[in-house]
């Protein structure tokens, strides 16, 4: 049970009058309690005592949907649901007790917890001594002749003392009077306190009455069962008082039945304000059938101390009593009239309220609708301006998104420039330091832990094998101590071989600079000594390669002297450092002893306390002075065409062969092995060997005049191979470019050292990153043009026509 001790608190004295509500929580109960409230707050100090009744709890919900019996619970768990039970009933009656505290009335609540509503209802309003219960009723007709559901129930257990009010939709269904109306109806005829239910107002007899709302199904008793109710009611109290008056007239129930009747329709000619209570008296006899009623309702009327008065005073005061009877049905007629003829004014006020309140807003939503116009026309003027606008904006945005998108084409064609200009720069001066870095395990497993079977030289510096790296034949030189990597000649070799890139410079494919190991790609035919020499029986090199073999190291050696930002000289060019192909195209190595001329010093020569190289190929100056140029190259290279011409050794050769030259011997110290030398320009070359081999630096020719007379021998001797070959002029093999397999339109050099046709490695680069002929990873995109080979392909197409 919940109570309002603050309304209690501000009592002073105790109310004139307790309104019970039963709660049930739906809608019906909230028009049911404001149906009371409405009723009686008018009537003084009320308090109100709200009733609800639940189920008992029987069992505990799980999550899955059942419930667990109560008595199969904890204790704790019991309690701590009960208490969950009791938050949520008082939630529930919140709201109907913020409508009691609007009221200003004093309000308490009252839980109850009971399977059966009916009789909880009716001993809470015993206990609280309630005179008026108001219960809700489902919709039906108020004359309707039985009672039906909770209400019925509440109806027939609750004490006599209390009327019970039926509301149904928040409007007086049907009312069962209290004992105590209807005996002050019985001693006073004329009282208008009989009917408490009035036509203008259903006030309680007394302001001590107690009145409880319920709103637990139909309560409304019909007219007959009030009629019955009231005389039940009027029987006991007679019959209590003398029993055996019963038996002394039950013989004559018949007879007095026939006179009641008789005498009722003589009154009714004499009074005719109750007429229509006469017209009912014979419905009320034809509906009390059973003998023993009609012995009660004769008898209700006599005195007791007057049991020996005649029959025509007991049958008088039947008629009374029958009277008084049909006057309280007509005064409860009376009553809903009255009721509905005041919610037919209200109603009818209601209807005015609402038309002129129509009126009104109709004459604001002309005027809503003639602002909507104006507003409509201004938006119309106001959007032929707007679209104006947009459509000049839209032009103006047009012409600056042409000039932005024009900006940035032109600044992204100045971007590519610049980066390409770029590339082309850090490719020339060779800036960029890049190889693949093979591991030590990559190595031995490639050359079978260095297996003696695939040696195929061996150096000063190291020892040479043949094996397959990355699915490519390659010749791995591995340096003989573990510490010589560190040597000056070993990081001279890998940085230069790394950045710069020649057809015939041997290309560096990687290295392993932990374990002091380069990998260079495969040449077939070994080196030109021994070639020259015949060693391992290879088969003589023919004149007019050797012609050409001349001119490529000429070409090799003038890239390496024009090499930006700073020169390379070689120092140790030999046969034995010049490499053969498959196709005889010869490629300078091991340039580990090479000399980067430094660009802050204006001479092009290079101070070395401690020459290196090997004899009779080294500059007579450069061991004399230490002073090494681009010219000590130049004398290298002498002794080099000497040797091509001769294959002899270098000991002493410049002296054989200038003996030769001035009497006219040369054809004698000729190798023959290379087969029929034309002899005037074999002259000419031996004389260009002669010169370069000069013992003062002065004296030797610059590099590019010696590739310029090399480049007109080479035209004879192409000339003479293709007619020893009997066939038309077929181009070298280096003029070939390997993605097309034709004449290179425009040679380039890419990452990978080789030579390409322009168009067609740009077009392998837009969609490959590797090396069309390693198939390595190329450390960058960028081309060189091969000048040299240029020039080279176009004196071979202007010979050949």
């Amino acid at each position: 049970m919940e109570d309002n001790t603050e309304g209690k608190a501000e009592l002073q004295n105790a109310p004139s009058s307790v309104v019970a509500v039963c709660i049930k929580g739906s809608k019906k109960s909230k028009s049911v309690l404001q149906w009371a409230l409405k009723r009686f707050v008018p009537e003084g100090r009320i308090m109100f005592k709200l009733i609800h009744v639940h189920a008992r709890i029987k069992g505990v919900p799980t999550p899955m949907g059942n419930f667990i019996p109560i008595s199969q619970v904890r204790p704790d768990v019991a309690d701590a649901f009960k208490k969950e039970i009791e938050w949520q009933k008082s939630q529930m009656l919140l709201p109907y007790k913020n409508m009691c505290d609007q009221k200003k009335v004093y309000v308490d609540t009252v839980v109850i917890e009971s399977d059966d509503v009916a009789t909880s209802i009716a001993e809470e309003v015993a206990k609280g001594a309630v005179t008026k219960l108001i219960v809700g009723a489902p919709s039906r007709s108020i004359f309707s002749s039985k009672l039906k559901g909770v209400a019925a129930k509440i109806s027939v257990c609750t004490p006599r003392f209390c009327t019970v009010y039926a509301i149904s939709k928040g409007k007086l269904s049907s009312v069962r009077p209290s004992d105590t109306q209807i005996d002050e109806s019985f001693v006073d005829n004329s009282s208008e306190t009989y009917g408490s239910i009035s036509s203008s107002n259903y006030t309680s007899t007394s302001q001590s009455d107690s009145v409880t709302v319920a709103s637990y199904g139909p309560s409304n008793s019909s007219l007959k069962e009030q009629r019955l109710q009231a005389l039940s009611s009027i029987n006991q109290t007679v019959l209590s008082a003398n029993p055996s008056f019963i038996e002394s007239n039950h013989s004559r129930s018949q007879s007095l039945d026939i006179e009641t009747e008789i005498n009722v329709t003589r009154l009714s000619a004499r009074n005719s304000s109750i007429g229509y209570g006469l017209s009912r008296v014979s419905s009320w006899q034809s509906f009390k059938s059973e003998p023993e009623s009609r012995v009660h309702v004769q008898n209700s009327a006599i005195d007791v101390p007057q049991a020996t008065e005649s029959p025509s005073s007991v049958r008088q005061e039947n008629i009374t009593l029958e009277l008084e009877k049909l006057r309280i049905e007509l005064r409860h007629a009376q009553g809903m009239h009255a009721i509905a003829q005041s919610e037919n004014i209200d109603a009818s006020r209601k209807l005015n309220d609402l038309n002129k309140r129509r009126s009104d807003e109709l004459m604001k939503l002309n005027e809503i609708i003639a602002k909507e116009e104006l507003a409509e026309e201004s938006l119309g003027k106001e959007r032929e301006k707007y679209e104006a606008a947009k459509r000049e904006a839209d032009y103006v945005k047009e012409c600056a998104q042409r000039e932005a998108a024009e900006r940035i084409d032109a600044e992204m064609k100045a971007i590519r420039a610049a980066q390409e200009k770029e590339k082309l720069e850090s490719a020339l001066t060779g800036s960029t330091t890049q190889y693949h870095k093979f591991t030590w395990d990559e190595i031995a497993s490639a050359t079978l832990s260095f297996s003696e079977d695939l040696r195929i030289g061996m150096g000063a510096y190291g020892t040479v094998y043949k094996c397959n790296l990355h699915h490519t034949v390659v010749a791995v030189k591995v340096l003989h101590s573990k510490g010589s990597h560190k040597s000056k000649q070993f990081q001279q070799e890998l940085e230069i071989l790394s950045r710069i890139r020649h057809p015939n410079l041997l290309l560096l494919l990687g290295a392993c600079p932990d374990n002091g190991c380069l990998v260079y790609e495969y040449m077939e035919n070994g080196s030109l000594e021994d070639r020259l020499f015949r060693k391992n029986g290879t088969a003589p090199i023919p004149w007019y390669d050797r012609y050409r073999i001349a001119w490529e190291v000429a070409s090799a050696l003038a890239f390496l002297h024009s090499s930006k930002p700073t020169p390379i000289i070689h120092r140790d060019l030999k046969p034995a450092n010049i490499l053969l192909d498959s196709n005889l195209v010869s490629k300078i190595g091991d340039i580990g002893l090479s000399t980067v001329l430094s660009s802050d010093v204006s001479s092009t020569m290079y101070k070395d306390t401690a020459p290196v190289g090997t004899l009779c190929y080294i500059d007579p100056e450069y061991q004399r002075t230490g002073l090494v140029s681009p010219k000590s190259d130049v004398y290298a290279f002498g002794m080099v065409i000497l040797q091509l011409l001769t294959a002899k050794p270098a000991i002493a050769l410049t002296h054989v062969v200038e003996t030769a030259v001035d009497d006219g011997k040369l054809a004698d110290i000729l190798d023959p092995e290379a087969g029929s030398w034309p002899l005037q320009e074999t002259m000419d070359l031996a004389r260009l060997g002669l010169s370069c081999s000069e013992l003062r630096r002065r004296d030797r020719p610059n590099l590019d005049n010696v590739i310029a007379e090399l480049e007109q021998l080479k035209e004879v001797a192409d000339r003479a191979q293709s007619s020893s070959l009997g066939v038309e002029s077929k181009p070298p093999n280096h003029f070939i470019c390997p993605i097309v397999q034709d004449v290179m339109e425009d040679p380039c050099v890419a990452a990978d050292g080789y030579t390409y046709d322009r168009k067609a490695i740009e077009t392998w680069l837009q969609e490959n990153d590797k090396s069309p002929m390693t198939n390595m990873e190329l450390p960058h995109k960028n081309i060189i043009p091969n000048y040299t080979l240029l020039s080279a392909i176009m004196e071979w197409k202007s010979g050949g026509k």
